[in-house]
């Protein structure tokens, strides 16, 4: 039951992100492009996911102690913003802005066939296998 719901969740957040635009690299770039050719379009599908996250986890917290499916909920704890949190976040904007894709967009658009998508995604795989080996290497020479 647990596979089920999570493609179940999975396939409505895949059709959400294309309908709304989000897997849409040109729609995306235009977004990012406040001095040019800007798309305010995708402020309401953000703003409409922050909302829906929002009342999602009040909801969620506020009824039940654990998850259906697992023995704790898997929620970040940290409050603290340092700079792997800050270059974290600008990479990943920065990317964002100049592919067009981030990650929820670029999966359900990999069902396109596009290349440019693929290119991606390839990158998107190794910057995270890039990004484990740097931090267990910074974190062997820190100790």
């Amino acid at each position: 039951m647990k596979h089920v719901l999570t493609y179940a969740i999975g396939l409505m957040f895949g059709l959400g992100i294309s309908m709304g635009g989000m897997a849409n690299p040109a729609k995306v770039v235009n977004f990012f492009d406040v001095a040019g050719t800007w798309d305010a379009s995708l402020a309401f599908v953000m703003g409409g996911a922050v909302v829906t996250a929002f009342i999602g986890y009040r909801i969620v917290f506020g009824r039940w102690e654990t998850p259906v499916f697992e023995p704790t909920f898997n929620v970040p704890t940290s409050r603290r913003i340092d700079m792997r949190l800050i270059g974290g976040s600008a990479m990943f904007g920065i990317g964002w802005g100049i592919a067009g894709f981030c990650p929820g967009g670029a999966l359900p658009a990999l069902g396109t066939g596009d290349a440019d998508v693929f290119i991606f995604f390839v990158a998107l795989v190794a910057g995270i296998f890039a990004a484990k080996f740097l931090m267990k290497r910074s974190a062997t020479r820190a100790a």
